[in-house]
């Protein structure tokens, strides 16, 4: 590949080699002797319709395979055998998400050497990286041993699956690198269910140490501005900017309207042209104020933005504790990062719900880890495309030419449905010919 960041990057071909050398390794708890499919392919034909964002591509390529002898299944994604959707399901309810997550690393190691994460430092040279926990099933009939269940109050009862899906973002940048999720299910030897808070300490626990020494502030919402968790992070030598509500922080806002009465909290308004209209931005911030009531409490410092317009109508505000401290130079930039948080829901979750990966449709619930296994694999697919868009030149140009990422994956849904292509080079190249497409190129065919 190569592209801004693409020097040396890996490319399509060398991914899917890895994805095979990973799934290689999940073992086949089959017993008896009808293991005409493998493991590997299984999950790579998985893998290929979470891609290619077409619940129907493996049906597509086995209508070609039986047509043409050949299937694109095969030449781009590395499957020897497509499996039956039955078989995917047997073959994959076992496995634990948790076996996927090296090819996070691996990606993001390249991502690394590429200077892409270098890309996504903030003003302060800091990552910001996000957390947030979203649901991916939903039902009030299917369960398994990883559900979470909840009974209402007229005695229905709702099983679940939430995931926690970390995220590198930057303010400015519609871009977001996702990173290997956590996700909440019930844990051995605890009586109580488990909750996002939990999922999210163990991930902190697996990635917390290897994210500090690239110099990392964690950001999230209210729900994670709390003080074990804010020393949790501090533990592990990660800084954190957290959205801190009035409601359930009582305590620290009860110091900031004492302290402003004394005059101690910093006020600073700074105006700014959209284009369209003046806004004002209003700052207040101050230092060393307690995050809960007791006298052992952490001290974090909190910083306030409440933007209006220029006949004084609230457009917008929101607080935040952090542990960074805050001076008239660099409140602004501690606040655009705390407000970059909300990536992790439009750049990310929304983009997995509404943008083609169908996040939150039911492919197959299974007894044991199926659910969250399809789920790493969407969100793989999807660190696997930004791979795509920062780094493969011939995709870029293409997601220029068409109106959106949809229509790209729309226009690879009907080409791979008829026709198969030698590899994925050939498929953009194959692409970018129609829109080249010139009187004196007739001359120049393509081999199907």
């Amino acid at each position: 590949m190569s592209g801004p960041f693409g020097k040396n990057a890996l490319t399509f071909s060398g991914v899917v080699k890895e994805l095979r050398t990973t799934f290689e390794t999940f073992t086949d708890r089959r017993a008896g002797k009808n293991s005409s499919y493998t493991m590997t392919d299984a999950a790579l034909s998985a893998f290929s319709v979470f891609f290619m964002q077409s619940p129907s591509f493996l049906d597509f390529q086995r209508t070609m395979q039986e047509r043409q002898g050949k299937n694109n299944a095969q030449t781009l994604f590395n499957v020897f055998q497509i499996p039956t959707d039955n078989h995917i399901r047997s073959l994959l309810d076992p496995v634990e998400p948790a076996l996927v997550y090296p090819l996070f690393d691996f990606v993001f190691e390249d991502f690394q050497s590429a200077g892409v994460v270098d890309s996504f430092r903030a003003a302060d040279n800091r990552l910001l990286l996000a957390l947030d926990g979203t649901q991916y099933f939903s039902s009030q009939k299917l369960q398994g041993s990883c559900c979470s269940c909840k009974t209402h109050s007229k005695g229905t009862v709702n099983y679940s699956h939430t995931g926690v899906t970390p995220v590198l973002v930057k303010s400015g940048n519609d871009k977001v690198i996702s990173l290997a999720p956590e996700f909440v299910c019930p844990q051995d030897g605890h009586e109580k269910q488990d909750c996002e808070i939990n999922a999210s300490l163990r991930w902190l626990e697996r990635q917390g140490s290897q994210f500090a020494a690239l110099g990392t502030t964690i950001l999230g919402d209210d729900l994670y501005c709390h003080e074990s968790f804010c020393r949790a992070l501090l533990d592990k030598q990660l800084e954190f900017i957290l959205v801190c509500k009035p409601d359930s922080h009582k305590t620290l806002y009860e110091w900031v309207d004492d302290l402003e009465r004394n005059g101690v909290v910093k006020t600073g308004v700074r105006k700014r042209w959209t284009g369209k209209r003046n806004e004002l931005d209003t700052y207040r911030y101050v230092g060393t104020v307690p995050l809960r009531d007791t006298d052992d409490a952490l001290l974090v410092n909190w910083c306030e933005i409440t933007t209006r317009t220029g006949e004084g109508k609230i457009l917008y505000r929101n607080a935040f504790a952090t542990s960074l401290a805050i001076d008239d130079v660099n409140v602004a930039a501690v606040v655009a990062s705390g407000r970059a948080r909300w990536k992790i829901e439009n750049e990310n979750n929304n983009t997995l719900k509404t943008k083609g990966y169908h996040f939150e449709h039911n492919f197959s619930h299974g007894q044991q880890f199926l659910s969250s296994l399809l789920a790493t694999l969407i969100l793989l697919a999807c660190l696997l495309q930004t791979l795509l868009d920062l780094m493969d030149d011939k995709f870029c140009l293409l997601r220029q030419k068409l109106p959106s990422r949809r229509c790209l994956f729309d226009d690879m849904k009907a080409l791979t449905t008829y026709l198969c292509f030698d590899s994925w080079e050939h498929l953009l190249d194959f692409m970018l010919e129609g829109w080249s497409y010139t009187p004196e190129s007739r001359s120049r065919k393509v081999n199907l």
